[in-house]
């Protein structure tokens, strides 16, 4: 979002796509396990490239708490999914 808001506000300004790149959407995700001390919720992050090209990303806290390191990847992985969607 703050890519999207930052070329909205600057015309002139865009993406820049190289034509020997091939056009693909791929999206990386990684968590960690109750990372606040406080109350044991994990953290989510995510980055999404369109080629070679960030476009999106994204770090929050989950809104519950994961009882393994697998749960916490997994709803790290159906997040991702859900805002690639």
């Amino acid at each position: 979002m703050h890519i999207l808001r930052y070329l909205k506000n600057a015309p002139g300004t865009g993406i820049i796509f190289y034509s020997q790149t091939p056009i693909q959407l791929k999206a990386y995700s990684d968590s960690d396990w109750a990372t606040c001390s406080e109350t044991r919720k994990s953290i989510t992050s995510f980055s999404v490239y369109l080629g070679e090209s960030l476009i999106f990303w994204k770090t929050k806290k989950q809104q519950t708490i994961s009882r393994s390191s697998f749960e916490v990847e997994y709803r790290t992985l159906a997040a991702t999914t859900c805002e690639i969607q």
